[in-house]
């Protein structure tokens, strides 16, 4: 057990309670206790993102390498926000089709300001911005 564990009260009604043992189970959480801890961590890690901390994430997208300079339009995109881009990885899906994912680390709105731009190229399909933590705050 850990050392600085709290044990605390949690009441809700019996609907809301049968709906959260459901998504619990469905997750595979071993107990309501870690299911609650990924809750109030996800929250802070929203708060970590609206407050505009240094926060890690990953953009990931598709885009057709047929479209006229797509490739150039990313690449110089990508040079413009050079400081909070970690890694980058290109695959092929197919002979029309790549995917990218973008390993990103810095402040919130850049880190934002960079994925709107980069999914808002003409060519890209679909695109999301996957946010997390760097984990420095959050226990």
């Amino acid at each position: 057990m850990e050392k600085n564990l709290i044990r605390f009260g949690v009441s809700m009604n019996q609907k809301l309670l049968e709906r959260f043992n459901t998504l619990i189970e469905k997750k595979n959480y071993k107990n309501r206790s870690e299911a609650i801890r990924d809750l109030v961590r996800k929250e802070l890690i929203n708060t970590e993102w609206e407050t505009n901390n240094i926060i890690a994430g990953a953009i990931t997208y598709t885009y057709d390498h047929h479209q006229h300079h797509i490739s150039d339009y990313l690449m110089h995109t990508q040079h413009d926000f050079h400081e909070i881009i970690i890694s980058t990885q290109h695959v092929h899906l197919d002979h029309d089709n790549c995917l990218e994912i973008v390993a990103v680390k810095g402040n919130a709105k850049r880190v934002k300001k960079l994925s709107e731009l980069i999914i808002s190229i003409k060519g890209v399909k679909h695109g999301i911005l996957s946010m997390t933590t760097t984990g420095k705050k959050i226990p």
